[in-house]
């Protein structure tokens, strides 16, 4: 089995050739024939199955309700605790010269919505009442964490309705702008003067996410009026304007107003997406007929049966006891979209992963490894998703296993995912590099997509050299 598998470095030309069936290259000063293959007459196959439990594992909220035609409806609130600030301007202030208090939803100035942005909506901001569960998860019932009577702000608000700001943040020591459209809703002052107070008689309070929800748990916020719209919150914060006496020389003095970040939902602190999705009738006829139906969030995934034994097979009749080197395996997945109110679009990324894996992937914060779990990228020219680098896939069951899939290597989950990445500038040389830094369940907006498994084309590529 050794020699029948013995992985050979093949010649940099031989490479180079690209061959759609067997072509004989040539022979070579040691009486040897080259080939490259190429085969992709394997067939996947799979369902949609309901995915409505997701542990989110990310900051960026949604909040709102959408009924779309050949969609479903959606709605969607959101609960966080707090990252309090670790310092705060106490000079020459006291709490009655706290002015307000307002709750800030930061979203992409474009693509930051899904539905109509003039739709008239109206949002509750309620206290959380105590620390919120780990693992939390998108059935979350938030009805024992707060109490309706502490309602601390309610507002109408539409993605129209927020202002533009620009700001800026530093990677790897280079200023990055980003433009955003900040929805911004006025809370109590005594909110306000309560968390100055606080800091100032104990700062310790202050001091990590734990010992700030003594103070101030969280805020659950979710829509109360009106159906249109669903938003794509990137940033939640509570910002705390005040004034001060400021001395100019000797003779003068000034009030000067100024604002402060009080607090933040950030990646350290617990926060949870709220979804409750129903679909189109439409779109439960595609699932009950088998079709391979995605929706996000948090409502279908497809399970499909990948055909590696098959590819082993083949490829080890095909090879014979001759010398070969696997070079590429891939899965080209194309898809269509299905016809929705508000022309809702396919997720950006789908993640493949074993599907005995999936929950500890998700629940663990992991990233693709392109040995049990990979990602794709949605193509909108070519309407397909491609999962490329399944190489170490198959030679692992090759090596290790020799050449004999288990069934935990047949069955993948291919699910909607939000991809995280992280780019930086190594040199006006190099130019930038973007490193993926997180995958986490698909939240960023709604999302469909209708996978054509039987066009889909499972392709491998090997080199084979025959020695006389």
């Amino acid at each position: 089995m050794k020699q029948l598998f013995n992985v050979i470095l093949a010649a940099a030309a031989l490479l180079s050739l690209y061959a759609c069936t067997d072509e004989t290259i040539g022979v070579s000063i040691t009486d040897s024939v080259s080939s490259i293959i190429e085969d992709s007459s394997f067939v996947i196959t799979g369902h949609s199955v309901l995915n409505d439990r997701v542990q989110m594992r990310t900051t960026t909220k949604m909040l709102g309700e959408l009924n779309a035609a050949g969609f479903g409806n959606i709605t969607a609130s959101a609960v966080t605790m707090w990252m309090p600030a670790m310092s705060i301007d106490t000079a020459g202030i006291t709490a009655e010269t706290i002015d307000s208090c307002r709750l800030k939803l930061r979203l992409p100035y474009t693509g930051g919505y899904t539905g109509n942005p003039l739709a008239p909506m109206r949002l509750n901001v309620y206290r959380l009442n105590k620390a919120l569960p780990s693992p939390i998860y998108s059935d979350f019932d938030p009805t024992d964490y707060y109490d309706p009577s502490d309602l601390l702000a309610s507002d109408s608000y539409s993605p129209t309705s927020g202002w533009m700001e620009t700001s800026t943040s530093y990677v790897s020591g280079a200023a990055v702008r980003d433009t955003v459209r900040v929805i911004s809703v006025p809370m109590p002052l005594e909110l306000g003067r309560e968390l100055f107070t606080t800091y100032v008689n104990d700062p310790s309070k202050f001091a990590s996410p734990k010992a700030f929800a003594d103070v101030f748990p969280g805020i659950y916020i979710t829509n109360t009026y009106g159906s249109g719209h669903v938003l794509n919150i990137r940033g939640t914060e509570i910002d705390v304007y005040y004034h001060k006496h400021v001395r100019l020389n000797d003779t003068t003095e000034v009030d000067s107003a100024h604002a402060q970040s009080y607090l933040a939902s950030t990646p350290e602190v617990i926060s949870n997406n709220i979804i409750h999705f129903d679909i189109d009738d439409e779109v439960k006829a595609m699932v009950d007929r088998g079709e391979a139906i995605i929706a996000a969030p948090a409502g279908y995934e497809v399970q499909v049966r990948f055909p590696i034994q098959d590819i082993i097979d083949k490829f080890t009749a095909n090879v014979g006891t001759n010398q070969a080197i696997i070079n590429t395996l891939s899965l080209e997945l194309p898809v269509s979209i299905p016809e929705t109110e508000y022309n809702i679009q396919p997720p950006t990324y789908l993640l493949m992963v074993k599907t005995s894996m999936k929950d500890n992937f998700i629940n663990g914060d992991s990233l693709a490894n392109n040995k049990d779990s990979f990602y794709a990228t949605y193509n909108a020219v070519n309407k397909t998703y491609t999962f490329t680098g399944l190489r170490n896939y198959v030679l692992n069951i090759i090596k290790n296993q020799g050449g004999i899939a288990t069934e935990d290597d047949f069955n993948f989950t291919i699910t909607p995912v939000d991809v995280t990445n992280y780019t930086y500038t190594q040199s006006y040389y190099y130019g930038t590099t973007s490193t993926v830094t997180k995958i986490s369940p698909m939240v960023s907006r709604p999302a469909i997509v209708r996978l054509l498994l039987d066009q889909a084309k499972t392709k491998i590529t090997y080199s084979k050299q025959i020695v006389d």
